[in-house]
């Protein structure tokens, strides 16, 4: 079974792996800052389409982060 904090971990060592600062990436998808700093350090997950957004950004498959084979 997959769990969020999986996929949390995965996208959090996805948005790590950028090198990007929090505020380029947030520029990219279009979301504040701050958003990306909930993602990174609190229990908070983009929206559907902020994660899309942070996929195409990141250059990660939605599936991997999804834990989907």
């Amino acid at each position: 079974m997959i769990t969020l904090e999986e996929i949390r971990e995965r996208l959090i060592a996805a948005i790590k792996q950028s090198h990007l600062t929090q505020t380029e990436l947030a520029k990219k998808i279009g979301v504040c800052q701050q958003a990306i700093g909930q993602y990174l350090h609190q229990n908070k997950m983009p929206a559907l389409d902020t994660f899309a957004n942070l996929c195409a950004v990141l250059d990660v498959d939605a599936n991997e982060i999804l834990g989907i084979k």
